[in-house]
């Protein structure tokens, strides 16, 4: 309770230190993962021993647990500064406004790192359940965007995932972002909501867009060498379990279980983890370029063949050879490989950037920035992976209709 009086100056030394350490962790968390991180890594960044640090937080899932924590603290404060806002287009665009000058200050070494929650799952209990029940929160105030009068049209399902799809386009963009100087995120932020509220579907008479009826693509899964038709089994099992466990969560002996093999067999196919890492990008490369080329052969214009290939690979990740494996896990790798590996993400997002270009020269797509539309597709089609935990029991044959829509149409669009 405050009564007034002043902190004492080893009060305030106490608090500093704890935010330094805060800030020193939750660098090392989002590039080496829960189990990379070391309390001895955090010392030596703020300049501290080990047992130092312990005196703030015991264990090092204590002091994870504390960096997510913080991060979901930080886009809460958002999130409620946002909500003052009058009507949900208005919020959203503050809430754009308030991340990206957050993301801006981080950048400018002004704000502590944000925090990335994708290994999250990789927390011990009880601890992960609190974790969890935090983001929880925060996933229910940012859906109060879709329940004010005039969303009426939408049900829990579909609320759910354009909440989820909301929060992933904030939380990838940090992947992008440095593509951009921060005295340009003003425009950023103008074409980020331009494609949110009004989508990529043109628009025709009475501002009517094109009816949502993607064409089916052909299964993009790569054809397995001849006598090697095990390895496709492998890269999914391993692709799925890289996913829940993130990428240092994952062990070799975790991969080896799932696969059925022993360590052994394990490293007769792959040199080390990081080669069956690489492997399953480039799989997941593999599959977008196929689906991608599919669409851009049908005869149909840059809209229908946008919309197609997004519809294909949302659905794939929840088909039988899904999931793709999630950008994030390219942050543990070694940094000649994760300098590859962003390589192949960035033509992926070139491929759908030259869609777009030439949809928006013939009239089939809104005249939107193709290189940001493509941005925010790839950092849909990676939420796409784990659309089934926001939406359980959601089939296949329905993900691209509550997922992929709404960013091609208009996150408020009925």
């Amino acid at each position: 309770m405050d009564d007034g009086r002043i902190a004492s100056p080893a009060t305030e030394r106490y608090a500093k230190k704890k935010e330094a350490i805060l800030a020193a962790a939750t660098a090392i968390l989002n590039r080496q993962g829960v189990k990379g991180m070391t309390l001895a890594d955090v010392a030596a960044k703020v300049g501290l021993i080990t047992t130092s640090v312990t005196y703030y937080y015991r264990k090092k899932d204590d002091l994870a647990a504390a960096c997510f924590m913080r991060g979901l603290e930080r886009f809460d404060a958002l999130v409620t500064e946002a909500s003052r806002a009058p009507d949900a287009p208005a919020r959203l665009l503050r809430f754009l406004d308030l991340y990206l000058d957050l993301n801006r200050r981080v950048r400018l070494g002004e704000a502590a790192p944000l925090t990335s929650f994708t290994e999250m799952r990789a927390l011990k209990e009880p601890l992960r359940g609190s974790v969890q029940g935090a983001f929880n929160d925060l996933f229910r105030r940012v859906r109060g965007l879709f329940e004010d009068a005039g969303f009426e049209h939408l049900d829990k399902r579909e609320r759910n995932a354009r909440t989820h799809l909301l929060l992933e386009q904030v939380f990838w963009s940090g992947s992008w972002l440095r593509r951009y100087d921060t005295d340009d995120y003003g425009r950023v932020r103008d074409k980020m909501y331009d494609i949110l509220i009004n989508g990529l579907a043109p628009r025709g008479r009475n501002d009517a867009a094109p009816d949502w009826a993607p064409v089916a693509l052909p299964d993009p899964t790569p054809a397995a060498p001849e006598n090697q038709e095990w390895r496709e089994t492998f890269l999914v099992a391993a692709t799925r379990l890289i996913n829940q466990r993130g990428y240092r969560g994952a062990s070799v002996e975790e991969i080896s279980a799932q696969l059925n093999v022993t360590k052994g067999s394990f490293y007769h196919h792959h040199e080390d983890k990081d080669a069956l890492v690489v492997e399953c990008f480039e799989r997941t490369f593999a599959v977008t370029r196929k689906a991608q080329a599919d669409a851009r052969a049908l005869a149909g214009n840059g809209w229908n063949q946008l919309a197609a290939a997004t519809a294909a690979l949302v659905e794939y990740q929840l088909s039988d050879h899904g999931p793709l494996l999630r950008a994030s896990s390219m942050g543990a790798l070694p940094i000649e490989i994760r300098h590859e590996m962003s390589q192949g993400y960035n033509r992926g997002s070139e491929r759908f950037a030259a869609i777009i270009s030439d949809g928006v020269a013939e009239g089939s797509v809104r005249a939107v920035d193709p290189m940001i539309a493509a941005h925010m597709i790839n950092s849909m089609l990676n939420a796409a992976a784990s659309l089934g935990a926001w939406i359980p029991g959601v089939e296949r044959d329905e993900a691209a209709s509550l997922f992929a829509r709404p960013l091609l149409m208009g996150l408020f669009t009925k």
